[in-house]
């Protein structure tokens, strides 16, 4: 697995991580046991994979401490996250650390590498920057983190109205960023500001449903030319991806996705969530991938650059 810089972190991580939320939780959405997505835990340290995301509202932060059990802890690196909700309102900095402390004891481990605020709403950034950073700061000088970070609600915000703000603030050392194909915006609203002052990038929603079921790809591409973000001119609607495959550029469209993203200038680490063994070794494959070439990544450009409303879920 090839690894990567996290920002400034000084952090060496694999640029696959494993993401243990998404539809399949690591298959508990499917009814898999905390023992059953542990093994998938293990073979993606395996594989090479270093850095694992996990979080509280995931309910997989059980699962991920029984696959890590056994395993060295200097070699990973674990990110868990936090909402600003919290019971049905905005948790208190004294909440957030009984959260952590209990994610912590589910994780079974002393520190967590990357604490983040999860899917972090523009109304709700400044109560984030005033009332719960100063408690990271704390956690962090207390050794129970190491540190700070930050995901956007990308579903709710496919603009990345948040992280344009929290990009400002010096107090971030990594950003969960929504980037894939079908919606670049990231590129210059985003990853060029955390290239420019070393703040690590995990990458989500490289592959979601529009990238891996070929009627929701139809349906999506359809929406955006009705609404003017791609043009229809020189576009199969029934097939509007097809290219990629059909002219040797990837063995498959979710592929060429990861790749897409994998080798974007501004993100450092891909992430990948699934609940079988098989799956998470095909992505592997896909994301340790050379680029797709630059014919290719710059059609897509010509293609979706506009795009700035969706996220391929």
């Amino acid at each position: 697995m090839d690894t990567v810089k996290l920002g400034n972190t000084g952090l060496e991580v694999s640029a696959m991580g494993l993401g243990c939320g998404g539809h399949s939780r690591l298959g508990l959405s499917y009814g898999k046991t905390d023992a059953e997505a542990a093994v998938v835990v293990r073979r993606a340290v395996e594989l090479g994979v270093t850095l694992i995301d996990t979080a509280e509202m995931y309910g997989t932060e059980t699962a991920v401490g029984l696959g890590i059990a056994s395993l060295p802890r200097e070699n990973l690196t674990l990110c868990t996250k936090a909402a600003v909700e919290w019971q049905g309102r905005r948790g208190t900095a004294a909440e957030l650390e009984e959260r952590l402390n209990a994610s912590l004891r589910r994780l079974g481990a002393d520190v967590v590498d990357v604490y983040q605020l999860h899917g972090v709403s523009l109304d709700e950034y400044a109560y984030c920057r005033e009332e719960l950073v100063p408690a990271m700061l704390r956690f962090r000088e207390q050794g129970k983190i190491r540190f700070l970070g930050i995901t956007e609600a990308f579903i709710g915000d496919p603009g990345h109205a948040v992280l344009s703000e929290a990009v400002r603030d010096g107090c971030w050392s990594v950003m969960m960023v929504g980037f894939n194909l079908l919606n670049p915006s990231a590129r210059s609203r985003v990853l060029a500001h955390t290239q420019t002052k070393g703040i690590g990038t995990l990458d989500m929603f490289a592959v979601r449903r529009a990238l891996s079921r070929p009627e929701a790809l139809r349906e999506l591409a359809a929406d955006l030319v009705a609404r003017g973000q791609i043009d229809a001119a020189g576009l199969d609607p029934e097939d509007p991806l097809g290219w990629l495959v059909r002219e040797g550029h990837a063995a498959s469209i979710p592929e060429a996705a990861y790749r897409f993203c994998r080798h974007e200038p501004g993100i450092d680490v891909v992430l990948s969530g699934t609940g079988s063994v098989e799956h998470l070794e095909q992505n592997a494959r896909s994301i340790n991938a050379g680029p797709l070439s630059p014919e290719a990544v710059a059609r897509l450009g010509r293609i979706f650059g506009r795009v700035d409303s969706v996220t391929g879920n």
